[in-house]
């Protein structure tokens, strides 16, 4: 029979090794720097989102009214930064696609020669495969006199 060991004893620690008492002076260096640091981006945060809001209330009559001026205008411009991104897309895309073609054409008339000799001796193969194929064929239908 196997003879079966014991399993043995695993002591588990904390990602830190064995248990600790506290927080290493590393840590509390981390936390006292970013602590300053996180509070006042958070500050400038609210400050940021307060003067939106303040922005959009004084501003949000005034575009109201002005509607009827600014939004042909602002169309106009929409307009015509989306035809010419696309005209500059549909550019690269012909150009891509013209310089694909002259590759592919460029390197089938590289190997074109290659091609046709490998399948001529291809078809010369075939030809004598065939060639036998009915000799023998003939043969033994003469032989046999099942001429058809």
């Amino acid at each position: 029979m196997v003879d079966r060991k014991q399993p043995h004893q695993v002591q588990a620690h904390g990602l830190g090794g064995p248990q600790q008492q506290g927080p290493s002076a590393s840590q509390v260096l981390a936390v006292l720097t970013m602590l300053p640091v996180g509070g006042g981006l958070l500050a400038l945060a609210g400050i940021t989102l307060v003067g939106t809001l303040i922005c959009l209330t004084v501003t949000t009559p005034r575009f109201i009214l002005f509607s009827p001026v600014l939004v042909p205008p602002a169309l106009l411009i929409v307009f015509a930064v989306t035809s010419f991104l696309a005209s500059g897309a549909l550019g690269l895309t012909g150009f891509r696609s013209l310089s694909w073609v002259a590759r592919y054409v460029q390197e089938a008339t590289r190997t074109m020669p290659e091609r046709l000799d490998q399948a001529k001796r291809r078809m010369q193969g075939m030809a004598g495969y065939v060639g036998q194929r009915a000799g023998k064929s003939r043969g033994r239908h003469i032989k046999g006199h099942e001429i058809k």
